[in-house]
């Protein structure tokens, strides 16, 4: 194989482990946000939820961080969108939750494919396990979304 499509298949994978860590960054500060937006009686364990759930983002962070560094990258500064509804329903904040965690499995997805394009189990181990985690969280998201008694899925989804 000649060097310069490894180099350029190399670099994909470090592109799409950016868009990583600019995601989950966008997510550690947007789930510290939605955890000072929630009231009512179900407060506490949601803004527990919220909070857990930054640091774990941000250690999704970490290790894209650690991905990069190890494949000769430089982990980028930037932080991905920031967007929000401004509506602080809980409904609402889960909603958009829901949404950054499937746009997180679909960056987890391509980085696979590209993981298995280039033959590195690593990668492809890592994307995997990043996947599962993040059906986890939808998963998650989608009982807390559920009226008590339900027990079917709230939002239809492909990531579990």
């Amino acid at each position: 194989m000649p060097r310069h499509s490894k180099l350029s298949k190399q670099q994909e994978i470090i592109s799409k482990l950016n868009a990583i860590v600019e995601h989950e960054l966008a997510g550690v500060v947007r789930y510290t946000h939605y955890s000072f937006m929630i009231f009512g009686y179900s407060r506490i364990p949601v803004v527990s939820w919220f909070r857990d759930a930054a640091t774990e983002t941000l250690d999704h962070a970490t290790q894209a961080g650690e991905m990069i560094t190890m494949l000769g990258g430089h982990p980028s500064l930037g932080i991905g969108d920031l967007l929000e509804t401004h509506k602080h329903d809980m409904g609402e904040i889960l909603g958009e939750s829901m949404q950054f965690e499937i746009q997180g499995v679909e960056l987890y997805r391509e980085l696979l494919a590209l993981a298995e394009a280039s033959g590195s189990i690593t990668l492809e181990e890592y994307a995997r396990r990043l996947i599962a985690e993040e059906a986890m969280h939808i998963s998650d998201i989608d009982k807390m979304l559920r009226k008590p008694g339900d027990v079917a899925q709230a939002v239809k989804n492909e990531a579990p």
